[in-house]
């Protein structure tokens, strides 16, 4: 990725990645991953920033470098990490190392419950290092993964009892 992240107008940056084949959604098999568009998940997903006080910056790339990059990009610009690595899930370690080493927290999202699929997609790289894990829930799991990542910064402006 070579675009840098901005800098933060309001609490924070929340960075949103989705990997392989996630460019397809709204076309592929939409009996399993619905008709809703990568557009409509990054909205969503803009919208639950925007609700918590935060900027939401969404980056899909179906090469595992990019993504690897676009973690490293996020170190020090940006609160925290949505991830839906897609295959790359159940197969990078080098995206796990880069989550490691950003020392971000992420939120690990699956738009299925990957535990009722096939049972390669049943173990993940990423799930012991993410904060939290959302799978099954559909394209909400990105609102709730924003949601999440806010209230971890703490209360949306100032706290009551305070003058």
């Amino acid at each position: 990725m070579s675009e840098a992240i901005p800098a933060p107008s309001g609490r924070g940056t929340v960075l949103v990645l989705n990997g392989p084949n996630l460019n397809l959604l709204g076309t592929r098999e939409p009996e399993k991953y619905g008709t809703s568009t990568l557009a409509d998940v990054e909205q969503l997903a803009k919208d639950a920033g925007a609700a918590h006080g935060l900027d939401v910056e969404c980056f899909q790339s179906n090469h595992e470098g990019a993504l690897v990059d676009a973690i490293h990009s996020a170190r020090g610009k940006a609160i925290g990490i949505v991830i839906n690595a897609g295959a790359y899930t159940h197969t990078s370690v080098a995206i796990r190392d880069a989550i490691s080493a950003v020392q971000l927290p992420a939120v690990e999202v699956h738009i299925t419950n990957v535990h009722a699929r096939e049972e390669f997609r049943h173990h993940s790289y990423l799930s012991d290092i993410s904060k939290a894990v959302i799978a099954g829930a559909g394209i909400m799991g990105y609102r709730f993964a924003v949601e999440y990542l806010a209230g971890l910064q703490g209360p949306q402006g100032p706290q009551s009892g305070q003058d």
